[in-house]
């Protein structure tokens, strides 16, 4: 085992945490959160059929806020429930079960059970364990047939996202998809498991950070948790029945040379309940280079960010080296 799982922390600690999950006062959340008010992230009724209409919200949210909602979205609300509820029976499984899934030390895979991902400013850790698993191509670990019939509406989901963020930076409808690997795009599920914490006023789940890939599509329970930075500051993400939530990552910022904005955002935590979320990352093939499109560079509009191959962009992010 990598280390004590967080899972089993928590049922050990009843009024206080330990010291490695206790945030700096610049990041603990009880103080740097504005209480109270929402934030209005837009909300995309993907069904309406003004396609245009559509397109034009999404690569405007994508630009202002690097994050929007979708609903009427197509993937059926049992579907949705049965996605969840194979994530919810792995981490209701006796520990001894979990672990036969863990990541093996100085292992270079992703996926499988496992509690620290990246390094850490200070040492400090995140209140949350996790399950990584790719859901296409077929993954490694495939243990219900949930993810494959998720994954089956998903894909027209990504096809209209990829399609509408196209359209909106000029180009045609299929080339962002492409430069991101067309085919090859492979769709990373983590599956976040944020057990009660006894001082959720001092613990992040997940520290604040933007997502590597291109973009983020994620399930969330309905426990609040999800933040964003707007202006500097920290709000809470109201959560919408069914809706997904969509995050621009930096490979769309990149993308895009900076035109579309990949979200900061963080997660909180509860003192008496369980917050779960199931994110799924969609991933260029690691040796894949991504830099500014061709099309979106000229003399007066020059490469913002520099071309570098998918997985070494991830090895230097994960590991604070400077990009």
């Amino acid at each position: 085992m990598e280390s004590e799982r967080v899972q089993n922390i928590a049922s050990t600690f009843e009024d206080t945490i330990p010291e490695a999950f206790i945030r700096s006062e610049h990041e603990q959340p009880a103080i740097t959160t504005v209480h109270g008010i929402d934030l209005d992230v837009p909300v995309i009724d993907v069904s309406d059929p003004d396609e245009e209409k559509i397109n034009r919200l999404i690569a405007d949210a994508s630009r202002e806020w690097g994050m929007f909602q979708i609903v009427n979205h197509g993937i059926p609300s049992e579907v949705i429930s049965k996605f969840q509820g194979v994530g919810r029976a792995f981490f209701e499984l006796p520990q001894e079960e979990k672990e036969l899934y863990a990541k093996p030390p100085g292992g270079k895979s992703i996926e499988g059970y496992g509690t620290f991902l990246q390094k850490e400013i200070e040492g400090k850790k995140g209140w949350v364990d996790h399950l990584f698993h790719r859901i296409w191509p077929p993954p490694a670990i495939n243990y219900q047939e949930a993810n494959e019939e998720y994954v089956k509406y998903l894909h027209g989901v990504v096809d209209k996202l990829f399609k509408s963020l196209s359209l909106g930076l000029g180009l045609e409808e299929h080339e962002l998809r492409e430069a991101v690997g067309g085919d090859e795009l492979a769709y990373l599920l983590k599956i976040n498991y944020y057990p009660p914490c006894p001082r959720p006023d001092l613990a992040l789940g997940v520290v604040a950070h933007t997502d590597m890939c291109s973009i983020t599509i994620l399930v969330p329970n309905d426990i609040q948790g999800l933040q964003a930075c707007r202006d500097g500051d920290w709000y809470c993400v109201r959560y919408i029945p069914d809706a997904l939530v969509i995050h621009i990552g930096d490979q769309m910022e990149i993308l895009s040379n900076g035109k579309y904005k990949s979200v900061f955002h963080r997660t909180t935590v509860t003192k008496d309940k369980t917050r779960m979320s199931w994110p799924v990352f969609l991933e260029p093939p690691p040796d894949l280079a991504v830099g500014p499109h061709p099309k979106l560079v000229n003399e007066k509009n020059p490469p913002k960010y520099k071309t570098k191959k998918y997985g070494v962009y991830c090895y230097c992010k994960l590991n604070k080296i400077p990009q």
